[in-house]
């Protein structure tokens, strides 16, 4: 289960540290978040990766919480002759999912900036204009940015922005907005070939809270599949893989013989 606690910690200490290392900003300034906007990019295998930039929604004021959440997927049979379900067997991890909250404010300039953020958060709920027409019509991706911080790439699945402050002409000057992402399954990428291997396999990329044995478990059901998952990605130190590694994840047959 991934820490929200540890990305937003990782995240503070980041911003800290490119204040101490002279960048252009005063001691103790944190980083500002955004949303950063892509095309997808559809995938031989199904679901999507980033492609072009097509915009940012940044965070006015950074949030107080991000809820990050993963599940698996589990099937119980019942036994033959038998009214007692069986063991359960390990079917496959759920997509990570995260919420989290934005506030904008316009009470200064009292202009049409709350709007126009509104609206594009909203935008992302529809298809893009590109894929519209397309057999599979398929939603931008966004990705959570904050300081050296980059989350999963994920598509919006909801938007609820409520407005709780107006100019005299009606123009909503202020609104909270809840905005729920789901992951978007991406590429299953090949081996090296200079390998000589031909096996597909999958790809993980680690976020904040994630450790081997998580990953080994949310993949093999065996927590202590870490060590060969280690082996097989040459990791040195498994205690300490860095947020945003790619692990590559072998077939349970390779991984039986990864040590």
């Amino acid at each position: 289960m991934t820490e929200p606690i540890a990305l937003l910690a990782s995240a503070k200490k980041a911003a800290g540290g490119a204040a101490s290392n002279g960048a252009a900003k005063s001691a103790g300034q944190m980083e500002k978040a955004q949303l950063t906007l892509y095309d997808p990019s559809p995938v031989p295998t199904g679901g999507g990766a980033p492609g072009a930039k097509r915009g940012t929604v940044p965070f006015q004021f950074n949030p107080k919480e991000v809820t990050i959440s993963k599940s698996a997927k589990w099937e119980r049979k019942t036994t033959k002759g038998s009214k007692k379900a069986g063991p359960p067997e390990f079917v496959g991890p759920e997509p990570s999912k995260m919420t989290l909250e934005m506030f904008f404010d316009a009470t200064d300039k009292r202009d049409d900036s709350v709007v126009k953020a509104v609206e594009t958060l909203l935008s992302c709920c529809v298809a893009t204009q590109k894929s519209a027409g397309q057999k599979k019509a398929t939603p931008p991706l966004v990705v959570l940015h904050w300081g050296t911080i980059s989350s999963f790439p994920a598509f919006v699945t909801s938007v609820s922005a409520k407005f709780t402050l107006f100019n005299s002409d009606g123009t909503p000057i202020r609104a909270a907005c809840s905005v729920s992402l789901e992951e978007m399954p991406g590429e299953k990428f090949r081996q090296n070939p200079t390998s000589g291997s031909h096996e597909v396999r999958r790809v993980h990329r680690t976020i904040a809270g994630d450790t081997l044995a998580s990953v080994a478990y949310a993949e093999y059901g065996d927590p202590n599949a870490w060590r060969p998952l280690a082996a097989f990605n040459e990791i040195d130190d498994p205690l300490r893989v860095p947020t945003g590694t790619m692990l590559l994840l072998p077939s349970p047959e390779e991984l039986a013989v990864a040590l």
